[in-house]
């Protein structure tokens, strides 16, 4: 290992880390442009202008390889790889367009009235409680009625859902006991997962059947529209549902912040993408290094991972003024929240379509949102979440 790089002792995995990964982050950022992790002996970056050098060179910092820990190079994945996530070109290029086009701007837009009423009833409900659960009662109420829908799933599989997606990405850290736990309460569903994704039980007019769309034009298999279907699921719901309940809380504990947002409902997007970039919710993704590479002085052999860490990238003060403060006037969308380049979250689109949905309508009904008790963080590999987050608020 080259000896002029900061090794150090972090653990991105281990309980402390994830209930407050802040002061790390700027420890990884002040260490250096390059750090070795020696516990799981990875290279990683956190400062912005290094991860997203390695975020958008697919040549030289493959995902093929795999995104999380696991090195497919020396290991079996527990599945068959995502053919969009754990590909790169020319194999990814076909799936990326498939999907591009499934999920456009364009294309979601028709499901903006369907995302608006479940938004406006899963507000209503919580208003006329006043007090609830932001994670269980309102992110969570409004996006297992609106993902399922727009997706064309069978109602009544959301919990479901909830199982096989945290599984899903838990498994991109270490086998320690979330990931053991989260496989416990998710691979008994696999094969109902799988039957959830296949043509016949998706709804003709759902994002997953304009997947599948691509069988009939002769673009794809049926077992690769399966695959796609498969990985714009499992993806979908958890993330968005974690950084719902971020934007959330930053707005109960920023009233000012929450005053501009319901003067201006116009401001949701923007509100939602300076969340994504305060409290990312997929904290950090690997690369693997497709030869010797020299980033940013250090020189990394073939073959190595790389880890990426997006929450840090996206507090770095190098890039970002006054990194932490919430400011929903900033203009957040550099953030690598959402990746860039050529594996940048291909259902960016349908998140912030569902996110105006509920914001807009959270901003008409309500005019005070509070913080009613502590929040709890809720331990994860990958994600930066929460388990309860008490809110109180008073109708408009």
């Amino acid at each position: 290992m080259q000896t002029d790089v900061p090794v150090l002792d972090i653990d991105p995995f281990a309980e402390e880390f994830q209930r407050d990964p802040d002061p790390f982050h700027e420890r990884l950022r002040e260490a250096g442009p390059v750090v070795y992790l020696d516990r799981y002996r990875v290279w990683a970056v956190a400062r912005y202008t290094e991860v997203h050098a390695v975020l958008r060179d697919y040549e030289r910092f493959c995902s093929a390889a795999g995104v999380g820990l696991a090195n497919f190079w020396h290991e079996e994945p527990w599945r068959s790889p995502s053919l969009l996530v754990e590909a790169d070109p020319p194999a990814h290029t076909r799936p990326r367009r498939i999907t591009t086009r499934a999920m456009s701007p364009r294309a979601i837009e028709r499901l903006r009235p369907g995302f608006e009423r479940h938004a406006e009833e899963a507000v209503a409900a919580v208003v006329a409680r006043g007090r609830f659960d932001g994670v269980t009662d309102l992110a969570q109420a409004y996006l297992l009625r609106a993902f399922p829908e727009a997706f064309g799933l069978a109602p009544g599989g959301g919990e479901k859902l909830l199982r096989y997606g945290d599984m899903a990405f838990n498994l991109f850290g270490p086998r320690n006991e979330i990931a053991r736990a989260a496989m416990a309460a998710g691979m008994p569903l696999h094969e109902w997962f799988t039957e959830q994704c296949r043509r016949g039980s998706l709804r003709a007019d759902g994002l997953g059947a304009a997947v599948y769309s691509a069988v009939d034009r002769g673009e794809a298999t049926e077992d690769e529209a399966g695959l796609l279907v498969r990985s714009l699921i499992s993806a979908g719901l958890d993330s968005t549902i974690d950084a719902l309940s971020w934007t959330l809380y930053l707005l109960a504990v920023n009233p000012d912040q929450w005053a501009a947002l319901r003067d201006d409902p116009a401001l949701a997007r923007a509100a939602f993408d300076e969340a994504l970039r305060y409290y990312t919710p997929v904290q950090h993704f690997f690369r693997t290094t497709t030869g010797e590479v020299r980033l940013a002085g250090a020189v990394i052999p073939a073959k190595e991972k790389v880890l990426c860490f997006l929450g840090a990238a996206n507090r770095d003060p190098r890039r970002w003024e006054r990194p932490d403060r919430f400011d929903i006037r900033r203009r957040a969308a550099p953030h690598l929240a959402l990746g860039t380049g050529i594996h940048s979250c291909v259902g960016a689109a349908t998140a912030r379509f569902e996110a105006e949905g509920l914001l807009t309508a959270l901003a008409r009904q309500v005019r005070t949102l509070e913080l009613a008790g502590p929040p709890r963080p809720r331990r994860h590999n990958v994600l930066r979440s929460l388990a309860n987050l008490p809110l109180e608020v008073h109708a408009a």
